[in-house]
C-alpha cells in the first residue's frame, strides 16, 4: 500500500516517540508567540478629528448676519424659487466629472472594504477532480474521482488585519463624504455662475440704455456745433463718450455670452436649447433665503464633508501604520480539509472520506533587509503628512466661513448707500425729464440725469450679484446640507458590529 511504503520510508525518531516532537513544536510556538505577545506594536496616539475638541477659535471673528433662518441646507436651492436653476443643478451633477470620479471611488473603497473584512474570516473552498490512467505496466487502467473542502484561516494575533479592516472602513467613509462635498461645490459652481449670468443680463439691459443715451447726446452735440453754438471739442467728446458706451455695451454682451457657454458646459445643456429656456426670465435674479450660523466654529467642522473626510484619512494613515508595524511579527495559519475519493480499477471499485486538520503554521520574519520597518517608517510618515493636512483643510474651512460672512456684512452695509443712491438719481432724472418736456431743461441735462440713474442702478445690481454670490459661498462654507448626523449614526453603528 502506498501509505505502508511512506511509513516504512520515515526515519525513526530519537526515543522512538514522533509525539514528542510535536508537543516540543507546540510549547515553542507558544513561547514565541508569548515573548511576541509582551513586545506587540503600540496603536498610535488616537486622535479625534472633526470633533468638538478640534483645536480651533472658540467664537467667529467676522459679524454674523442679522435676520437669516436656521434652514435645512439639502433643500436650500429650492428656496430660490426658480426651476430653470434647480433643474441646471441636478443636470449638472448628474453630469459632472468630478462627481462620477468621486463615485467611482467610493465604489471601490465600498469593494475594498469588503476585501479586507473577509481577510479576517476563514476561507472555504471546493475542489473536484477525476483521473484516469494506468499507473504501473503490470496495473490495470483505474479511474480516480474526489471531491473535497479546503479550509484555510489567518489567526489575526497582533492586529495586522483588523487594522487593514479599519483602514479600509475609513476611506469608505472619507469617500462618501467626498461625493457629497463633489455634489455640493458643483451645485455652489453652477448657482455662482446662473446668478452672475442673470446680473449680467440686467447689465446689459442698463448698458444699452447709457449707450442710447450718449449716442443722442452726441448727436444733438454735433448738430448745435454745427451751427456754431458749441465748439467742435465739445462734439469730438460726445462722440468718444458714444463710442465708449458702444464698447461697454459689446463687452458686457460678450460676458453674458461667455457666461451662458460656461453654464451650458457645467450643466451638460445644449446651448442653443438653454438659450430658450434663459429667456423665460431673462434679467431676474434670484433670491435664496438667508441663513443664520448659529453655531461655534468647532460645532460647524462637522457639517463639512470636506473636513470629515480629512479625518476618516487621518485614522486610515494611522490604521495603515498599526499594520505595517503588525506585519513584522509572527504570522499563524491553520488549515484544513474533508472531502470523499473513489478509485475504481479492474472491476474493483473503492471510496470512502478523506480529512485532515493542520498543518498549523507560524511564520516568522527573521530577515529582510529592513523592508518591514521602512515600511513601518513610511506609514508613520504618511500618518503625519494627513494629520498635517487635516489641519490645514480645518484653517480653510474657518476661513471660508468668516470670509463668506465678512462680504456678508460689507454688501449689506453698502446695499442700503447704494440703493439710496438710486434713488435719489431715479428721482433727480424724473425731475429733469418733467422740467425737459417743459422747457426747461436742454436735452444735455436729461441725458446727463439718465445717464447718472443707470450707473446708480448697475451699481445696485452688482452688489445684488455680490451678496447673492456671498451666500451661496456660505452654503458651501457651511457644508451644503451634508448629513452628518446620518453619517455619524452609521460609523456607530459600524463600530458596534
Amino acid at each position: 500500500m502506498p501509505r505502508q511504503r511512506r511509513m516504512a520510508g520515515m526515519k525513526a525518531l530519537p526515543g522512538g516517540k514522533p509525539r514528542m516532537l510535536a508537543t516540543w513544536l507546540v510549547v515553542t510556538a507558544a513561547a514565541l508567540l508569548a515573548g511576541c505577545t509582551s513586545i506587540m506594536p503600540q496603536a498610535l496616539p488616537e486622535t479625534q478629528p472633526g470633533s468638538t475638541a478640534a483645536p480651533v477659535a472658540g467664537q467667529w471673528h467676522a459679524p454674523l448676519p442679522h435676520g437669516g433662518q436656521v434652514a435645512d441646507l439639502s433643500r436650500w436651492w429650492a428656496q430660490f424659487n426658480d426651476p430653470l436653476l434647480l433643474h441646471l443643478i441636478d443636470a449638472g451633477q448628474q453630469a459632472s466629472p468630478t462627481v462620477a470620479q468621486a463615485s467611482a471611488r467610493l465604489a471601490d473603497a465600498q469593494a475594498a472594504r469588503v476585501a479586507q473584512n473577509a481577510v479576517l474570516k476563514p476561507s472555504l473552498d471546493a475542489s473536484v477532480g477525476a483521473s484516469r490512467g494506468r499507473p504501473a505496466l503490470d496495473a490495470p487502467v483505474a479511474t480516480e474521482s474526489s471531491a473535497g473542502l479546503q479550509l484555510g484561516w489567518e489567526l489575526d494575533l497582533f492586529g495586522a488585519g483588523r487594522a487593514a479592516a479599519n483602514a479600509a472602513q475609513a476611506r469608505l467613509e472619507s469617500s462618501q463624504a467626498g461625493w457629497h462635498d463633489a455634489r455640493v461645490s458643483v451645485a455652489a459652481e453652477i448657482a455662482t455662475t446662473y446668478v452672475e449670468l442673470r446680473a449680467c443680463e440686467i447689465l446689459v439691459q442698463l448698458a444699452e440704455i447709457d449707450a442710447q443715451s450718449r449716442a443722442r447726446t452726441a448727436q444733438i452735440t454735433r448738430l448745435v456745433a454745427d451751427k456754431g453754438f458749441r465748439p467742435p471739442a465739445e462734439a469730438e467728446l460726445a462722440n468718444a463718450s458714444a463710442a465708449q458706451g458702444n464698447v461697454t455695451l459689446i463687452e458686457q454682451q460678450t460676458q453674458c455670452d461667455l457666461l451662458v457657454k460656461a453654464l451650458s458646459a457645467l450643466a451638460a445643456q445644449n446651448e442653443a436649447a438653454l438659450r430658450r429656456e434663459l429667456a423665460s426670465a431673462t434679467g431676474r435674479l434670484p433670491r435664496p433665503a438667508e441663513l443664520a450660523v448659529t453655531t461655534m466654529p468647532a460645532e460647524m467642522l462637522a457639517q463639512r464633508p470636506d473636513i470629515h473626510a480629512a479625518a476618516r484619512d487621518v485614522e486610515a494613515a494611522s490604521a495603515d501604520s498599526d499594520q505595517a508595524r503588525a506585519q513584522r511579527w509572527p504570522r499563524i495559519t491553520l488549515a484544513g480539509n474533508i472531502g470523499t475519493t473513489r478509485i475504481a480499477s479492474g472491476g474493483i471499485s473503492t471510496n470512502g472520506s478523506v480529512w485532515s486538520i493542520g498543518p498549523v503554521t507560524v511564520t516568522l520574519p527573521l530577515f529582510d533587509g529592513g523592508t518591514r520597518r521602512a515600511n513601518a517608517e513610511a506609514a508613520r510618515v504618511r500618518y503625519q503628512a494627513a494629520t498635517t493636512v487635516y489641519a490645514a483643510r480645518l484653517r480653510e474651512a474657518i476661513r471660508d466661513v468668516e470670509d463668506a460672512l465678512v462680504m456678508l456684512d460689507s454688501t449689506a452695509k453698502r446695499s442700503e448707500d447704494a440703493a439710496s443712491a438710486a434713488d435719489g438719481f431715479t428721482r433727480s432724472f424724473e425731475t429733469t425729464d418733467a422740467s425737459y418736456h417743459a422747457g426747461i431743461a436742454s436735452l444735455f441735462e436729461l441725458e446727463d440725469a439718465r445717464r447718472s440713474m443707470v450707473a446708480a442702478q448697475s451699481t445696485v445690481i452688482e452688489l445684488q450679484r455680490e451678496r447673492i454670490t456671498a451666500w451661496i459661498r456660505l452654503y458651501r462654507a457651511l457644508g451644503g446640507g451634508w448629513p452628518a448626523t446620518e453619517v455619524h449614526a452609521a460609523r456607530s453603528e459600524a463600530a458596534a458590529q
